[in-house]
């Protein structure tokens, strides 16, 4: 049996999205939320949600790792157009609604990191701690040219050898401390699905809002998103290798927020995986700072 339940509930529009539930709502630690990047699923939260859940910053809790809407166990949206910020920040909100989460700390690796700025902004009192994958105010327009080129060209492997070797083209590079381990894991996430065949496992369709970005100058900075973080207790994590979040950025994420910590993944790149015991134990003891700034503010 897998550690966790699925969860379906449906869109304000009325498609059907998915999320892992782990642990309890009964269970005593605030709730950890995962989101995940551009076009990847909860399955990249197993190993860190698995450890928050079974109490590895000293209280069990419940543990949410979402689907956006044409990723993972989600359906596919028939508008391609509906794969904006925007409408997935709604379906969060939704999701969370469903579940019953009133407060919570966040992970947010790549694009999941812009919904947890934005539930920030929409709603201050949602959002008790942020732990920021790789992501930040500013990104690297190399990073985006090639997460876009690989989203244009990304092959479906129809076994696990063969996602192996997909991962591994695509990551070999930037990810050189990863095990083989590692890659047989991330390959999983990326391309198994829930009857254990393998291929894509998300629509191909959302390098569609990609293609109208114009990256031959740097997007526009979002400090301004950045900032209704101001308040809350944030960790930024960076790998070293990322393409994605410069290091003169996070050090100015850091200047910039009162509260900020920030914590270097050597040996990864854009963007870190949360698998190795380090990275979760970092995380870890992050919730568990949070948690006791919450009792000592009650």
């Amino acid at each position: 049996m897998p550690p966790f339940v699925s969860r379906f509930i449906g869109a304000p529009d009325g498609l059907r999205l998915h999320a892992r539930d782990y642990g309890s709502p009964a269970d005593p630690g605030l709730p950890l939320v995962c989101l995940a990047g551009l076009s990847r699923n909860a399955a990249d939260f197993g190993p860190l949600a698995e450890a928050l859940a079974g109490g590895a910053a000293g209280s069990k809790r419940r543990v949410l790792a979402l689907d956006y809407r044409g990723r993972g166990l989600s359906d596919f949206d028939p508008d391609w157009r509906n794969y904006e910020i925007p409408v997935e920040n709604v379906d969060v909100e939704a999701m969370l609604t469903a579940c019953e989460v009133d407060r919570a700390i966040f992970v947010g690796t790549s694009r999941g990191g812009f919904h947890v700025m934005s539930l920030a902004a929409r709603r201050p009192n949602l959002v008790a701690g942020a732990v920021l994958n790789d992501i930040g105010p500013v990104i690297e327009p190399q990073g985006f040219t090639r997460i876009r080129h690989y989203l244009r060209h990304m092959g479906a492997p129809s076994s696990l050898p063969d996602a192996i070797d997909c991962v591994k083209k695509i990551m070999s590079a930037q990810f050189p401390a990863l095990s083989e381990a590692d890659f047989a894991a991330h390959a999983r996430a990326t391309f198994q699905k829930a009857d254990g065949s393998f291929g894509l496992t998300f629509d191909p369709k959302l390098v569609k809002p990609l293609e109208r970005l114009q990256l031959d100058e740097p997007l526009p900075p979002v400090w301004q998103l950045f900032d209704a973080l101001a308040d809350v207790p944030l960790l930024v994590i960076r790998g070293a290798n990322s393409d994605a979040l410069a290091p003169a950025t996070l050090v100015e994420m850091a200047r910039r927020h009162p509260h900020c910590a920030t914590y270097v993944v050597e040996g990864q790149g854009h963007a870190p995986l949360l698998y190795d015991e380090a990275s979760i134990g970092r995380i870890a003891q992050f919730v568990a700072e949070v948690e006791a700034n919450e009792r000592i503010a009650a």
